[in-house]
């Protein structure tokens, strides 16, 4: 049985917002990247997305990167279209429920990202919801990759969030949708929820 714990670390992909992969691997498919899966899976993917990630490369260099597979006639604008067809829809209970978490919990947003994904989900979520710093106002703080520097599973990246805030990693729960990063933090002795086929208002947090 799990020990009580006061902090909880949210992925934001396919935990607080929604997510599909496959658009995006399908979006690359039709200008004309067939392989896109074996560069880039929930799992796995090559040290590009990883340097974006951790904001090793600029939005530029990564267009220009992954213009190689494509068409030379392939508009930068297409490209970014293409990585953000992924991003999806942030739910309205979901936001409530952070609300909520967020008078009883230290609550954080702890998420893998890059510039381009930045810019776009909070477009989406001030169009969906007229304010584009919602994210910030849900949590104590946000904690993206490419502002850090570090990614998930990487220890590091973990012990930044930790260590700033002073947070037990016995006492501190972390939810991702990702097996490598829940593996990552239960190293750390962090508590640990693999969401799979599952909202996180069905944990029963509160």
């Amino acid at each position: 049985m799990s020990i009580p714990f006061n902090a909880i670390l949210f992925d934001l992909g396919g935990v607080i917002l929604n997510l599909d992969y496959n658009l995006t691997i399908n979006a690359f498919k039709k200008l004309g990247e067939e392989n896109f899966d074996r560069l880039y899976t929930q799992s796995q993917q090559d040290k590009i997305f990883d340097q974006f990630e951790t904001g090793k490369i600029s939005s530029a260099e990564f267009v220009r990167y992954m213009k190689q597979f494509l068409d030379p006639s392939t508009t930068d604008a297409a490209i970014e279209y293409a990585w953000n067809a992924m991003l999806l829809d942030l739910p309205v209970h979901r936001i409530q429920l952070l609300q909520q978490l967020k008078k009883k919990y230290s609550i954080f947003l702890f998420s893998n990202t890059n510039e381009i994904h930045l810019k776009a989900f909070r477009q989406i979520i001030e169009q969906e919801h007229g304010d584009a710093d919602l994210l910030e106002s849900l949590f104590h703080q946000t904690y993206y990759s490419h502002l850090v520097g570090e990614r998930k599973p990487n220890a590091a990246a973990f012990r930044t969030v930790l260590d700033q805030h002073n947070l037990v990693p016995e006492k501190t729960l972390f939810i991702d949708d990702s097996l490598q990063h829940i593996e990552g933090a239960g190293k750390l002795g962090i508590q640990t929820i693999h969401l799979v086929n599952k909202d996180i208002r069905d944990l029963n947090l509160l």
